[in-house]
């Protein structure tokens, strides 16, 4: 005789969060305070849980993935830009993870960091991204950022995600609440 453990998708979706119908969610996932998740964007909780924060822009083709069973905690203020793929446990706030990037679970990643277009972050031992760390070209070379223009990059973020709070419900379907 074979017992199976059906696990059951959990999604606890904000109010004044914008997530499209079109989106593919499973596991137990919740998705914080004015965070938008555009179409065919994917959320997959496998093994342990998936928490978003606050004011995240999650853009097609995105794909965020926990296979481990631990939370995996995504902070405020990022931008996962399209197609990009990222497995990390943790990602801490103000993150860019650009188009066609790949984080491997080995990585986390702390603040203010970004990831260049197309980049492949797949360390074999566990690696922490320190704050303000951009990894760029096709060798995944590593740089620090200064820092400077943090400021206007978030005023940019905040009128990308207001345009898109007032464009997405006028031309997608949304999901709303809880969902099972």
């Amino acid at each position: 005789m074979y017992f199976f453990s059906i696990k059951r998708d959990k999604f606890t979706i904000h109010s004044k969060a914008v997530v499209c119908q079109d989106v593919e969610l499973k596991g137990d996932i919740t998705i914080g305070s004015g965070t938008i998740v555009h179409p065919k964007a994917t959320i997959f909780a496998i093994a342990g849980p998936i928490v978003i924060g606050m004011g995240c822009i999650i853009e097609e083709g995105a794909i965020i993935v926990n296979r481990r069973k631990e939370v995996m905690r995504i902070g405020d203020d990022n931008l996962f830009e399209i197609g990009c793929r990222v497995e990390c446990p943790s990602v801490g706030n103000f993150n860019t993870i650009s188009t066609r990037a790949r984080v491997h679970h080995t990585v986390r990643i702390s603040s203010f960091c970004v990831i260049g277009a197309g980049c492949l972050l797949v360390p074999t031992e566990d690696e922490v991204l320190e704050d303000y760390t951009v990894i760029y070209g096709p060798a995944a070379e590593k740089r620090v950022w200064s820092g400077r223009g943090k400021v206007q990059e978030a005023d940019l973020r905040r009128k990308h995600a207001e345009y898109l709070k007032e464009m997405l419900p006028k031309f997608n379907r949304l999901r709303r609440g809880e969902g099972t």
